[in-house]
């Protein structure tokens, strides 16, 4: 008895084509969903910075015309009573013995004490208004909304601008304050995208502050290095002192819309977003290590970018997709 098992032959092997077409299809749209997550997600977190950028360039702006006026006639205005305060004591000189009504008045307006403390106090104005206008260039160190292609910056402006917008967090819930230390390295500036790298410093930073937001936390320290290595690549560490990261999530920290943090708190999106902007935007590498009382993020980029234009077109492509 002899039976014909070609077409069940092909039938078979037309079954296992379409699986494995199957598979691929599948895989392939695996592999866009994720890389719509990632353009969704930066695109979520760049909106979201972009209009935190220009909140605070528009403050640093309206700050900084009153400031250079007040800072500007402080120095008339220290001149001119510097001149009436020499006037007053060559009256003195020349007139030693005034009227009783004018020693009446001078008693009563302490006038030994005004001449002491008024160019005291006009020191202490003039201090004041420097530095609202280091904090105003801060502000607008961090926005750099005019710095959105890449060129040679400062690292360590834009990680002090970063602290100086978290300042008021600083502070634990039973009003300790959290040790910032800052070991510096000698850096020449290095080619970046300096917006999108205060993002990562503003993320990062913003989730080591979160950690140590608990009482449990003795001494909250949060410790930031930056150094050269083999005088072509920039290491910035960022750590802190809390309770570390749960071995059993570690693996997910920079996958897109995954947090610990409750609902409202967080989005999942801010170490995700570091993680492209360092790896694919700078060519440089972004890690992780974890242990309680010890978290560090570990930053590594190229002093000079040389950066493929071929990721940029790929997400253009997913995005009008």
């Amino acid at each position: 008895m002899i039976e014909d098992v070609t077409e069940r032959k092909a039938a078979t092997e037309a079954l296992q084509a379409s699986e494995s077409l199957l598979k691929q299809k599948a895989q392939q749209l695996k592999t866009t969903l994720l890389e719509l997550q990632h353009t969704q997600s930066q695109l979520i977190q760049s909106e979201k910075m972009s209009a935190l950028g220009q909140l605070v360039a528009g403050i640093a702006h309206e700050i900084n015309n009153p400031v250079n006026f007040i800072y500007g006639n402080l120095t008339h205005a220290s001149d001119y009573i510097h001149n009436l305060l020499d006037l007053c004591k060559s009256y003195e000189r020349i007139y030693p013995y005034p009227a009783p009504e004018v020693l009446e008045q001078m008693e009563e307006i302490d006038y030994q004490y005004i001449l002491t403390d008024l160019p005291l106090m006009l020191s202490s104005i003039k201090l004041g208004a420097e530095r609202i206008r280091e904090i105003v260039l801060s502000l607008r160190s961090f926005s750099r909304l005019d710095e959105a292609d890449m060129k040679e910056v400062n690292i360590h402006e834009g990680l002090d601008s970063t602290l100086l917008i978290l300042k008021s967090r600083l502070k634990t819930k039973s009003n300790g304050e959290i040790t910032v230390i800052k070991n510096y390295g000698n850096l020449p500036e290095v080619e970046c995208y300096p917006g999108q790298l205060n993002q990562v410093f503003m993320n990062l930073i913003s989730n080591a502050i979160d950690a140590l937001e608990t009482d449990s936390i003795t001494n909250p320290t949060i410790e930031i290095s930056t150094y050269l290595k083999d005088e072509k690549r920039v290491i910035i560490t960022i750590s802190d002192n809390g309770v570390g990261i749960p071995q059993a999530i570690q693996s997910n920290i920079f996958n897109p819309f995954f947090t610990t943090k409750p609902v409202g708190k967080g989005t999942g999106l801010g170490l995700s977003i570091s993680y492209q902007i360092i790896v694919y935007k700078h060519e440089g590498i972004l890690e992780f290590s974890s242990v309680p009382e010890r978290t560090e993020f570990y930053i590594e980029i190229p002093l000079t970018q040389n950066v493929s234009q071929e990721y940029e077109s790929q997400l253009a492509q997913v995005a009008k997709t």
